[in-house]
């Protein structure tokens, strides 16, 4: 069996408590045994329906459980695939807002709604977490007794020829990596702040990614969780194109909800993974947590909550295609629905799931196809129907946000009545341009084309 101690030794020199290091070796031994992290066909089954929160009654049992809730919000990204350096909750995102703008004008407003001190915590990376926190310095009112924040752990990254740990002198930062969100459960537990949460008196915590505006705090759903006394819960929705590639929920043969990630598919059924009639429900990574639940759990285990196994290879050079390759051990934090014995799923509407992955995402909460509500929800103009919209554009032009922002420098373009928007070359956008119906727009090789400002492109639907 290979020898775990080199990473041992590497994570108690970087100063990772012992259950993140006991975690992570827990993860090493399957790699090691030959676990491939794969779910297949032959083990699950499609979810053929779920129960659906319109409709929902529980409004009262939510504004009662309100003052024992914190918000949750996962704030470890860089925004690396847009050419961000910093923390991609910084990225404004509408009328000059960043992420973490309109997340803290989202608590506050639900604080005087309501008259109850909801709290916000953060978990951040080493490398958000100074920026995010002078961000919020500047809402003096979020402050209270409880940390705004905790650090996600790192782990080191595995050679993928021998299984030792990846030694990378031209940039030692490449040697480790995240370990997944499902490193909240662990992370929440050593830095104390799990404790810290029951101990003020919470029990429930909403879980979401601080690029998903669509994620706020629903009384009616607190209320249906509260009330159904399960440990945990995931929001999913219906499948659509654009979620071919993201995590789908399915039923284990043996009975439990499980949540299979695309890394977790076998390489024969990816096409069958990608297929949104078969496998109907995704997961919008909004979760509900009972935190007592969470941590009789880790008591029962020891610390380690036992999480599927996400084996991710790479190369160690992201830059550098041809790199030794490595294997990053990952969890999913909605996989702890496999986990928690009683765990449920519900149907939500498709606007809590708003998430900016690309530019393309960008475009769209830029532009007028999504409106600032006076509760700071980030929610689709009347009449507008963004979810159903598709916007493609040439990643060579249009990855980064710097050129979406030199593209567009007078602001997006009027998408409230677009149903696909597809650009390819080197396009320029002058102000007021109104997109609508489905539009193409292809500039002449190795030229700019610039679209004036006024310009009304297609036909109303």
């Amino acid at each position: 069996m290979a020898d775990f101690s080199p990473f041992e030794k590497k994570m108690r020199e970087a100063g990772l408590p012992p259950l993140a290091i006991r975690t992570f070796e827990h993860y090493y031994a399957q790699l090691v045994a030959g676990e491939s992290g794969t779910l297949s066909r032959r083990e699950i089954e499609p979810v053929e329906e779920m129960p659906s929160a319109e409709g929902l009654r529980t409004r009262a049992s939510g504004e009662a459980a309100l003052g024992r809730t914190v918000v949750l919000k996962l704030n470890g990204g860089l925004g690396t695939s847009m050419g961000m350096t910093r923390a991609k909750s910084l990225l404004p995102v509408k009328d000059g807002l960043s992420f973490l703008d309109v997340i803290a004008r989202q608590i506050l407003w639900l604080r005087e709604a309501q008259g109850v001190p909801v709290p916000l915590l953060l978990m951040n990376s080493f490398r958000t977490r100074d920026d995010s926190l002078a961000l919020l310095a500047g809402y003096e009112e979020l402050a209270g007794n409880l940390p705004l924040d905790f650090l996600q752990h790192k782990v080191p990254r595995v050679r993928a020829d021998d299984l030792s740990p990846i030694h990378w002198p031209e940039n030692p930062e490449h040697e480790w990596c995240p370990p997944g969100h499902g490193d909240l459960y662990t992370a929440l537990f050593t830095s104390g702040t799990l404790d810290a949460l029951i101990g003020a008196g919470l029990r429930t915590a909403f879980v979401s990614n601080a690029d998903n505006l669509g994620a706020v705090l629903d009384l009616d759903l607190l209320g249906w969780f509260v009330e159904s006394g399960a440990p945990f819960a995931m929001e999913v929705k219906h499948r659509t194109a654009a979620d071919r590639k993201g995590g789908h929920l399915a039923l284990h043969k043996d009975g439990r909800l499980v949540l299979r990630e695309s890394a977790q598919c076998p390489d024969e059924e990816l096409g069958e993974f990608g297929d949104i009639e078969l496998y109907r429900f995704f997961n919008t990574n909004n979760l509900w947590l009972d935190l007592e639940a969470l941590r009789e759990a880790l008591a029962e285990r020891d610390g380690v909550l036992g999480l599927p196994m996400i084996r991710n290879p790479k190369p160690v050079d992201p830059t550098d295609p041809d790199s030794p390759a490595v294997i990053q051990l990952e969890t999913a934090m909605g996989a702890a629905l496999s986990v928690f014995p009683g765990a449920r799923a519900i149907r939500v509407p498709g606007h809590r799931f708003a998430p900016v992955k690309t530019t393309s995402d960008l475009l769209a909460l830029w532009s007028d196809a999504y409106e600032l509500a006076p509760d700071s929800r980030i929610l689709p103009s009347p009449g507008a129907h963004p979810a159903d919209m598709r916007i493609d554009l040439d990643p060579a032009h249009f990855k980064r946000v710097d050129q979406l922002e030199a593209h567009f420098p007078e602001g997006a373009p009027s998408l409230r009545e677009c149903r696909s928007l597809s650009i390819r070359g080197d396009v320029h956008f002058g102000a007021d341009v109104v997109v609508r119906g489905d539009v193409e727009i292809e500039a002449p090789e190795g030229r700019p084309l610039r679209i004036e400002s006024g310009t009304t492109l297609g036909e109303p639907s």
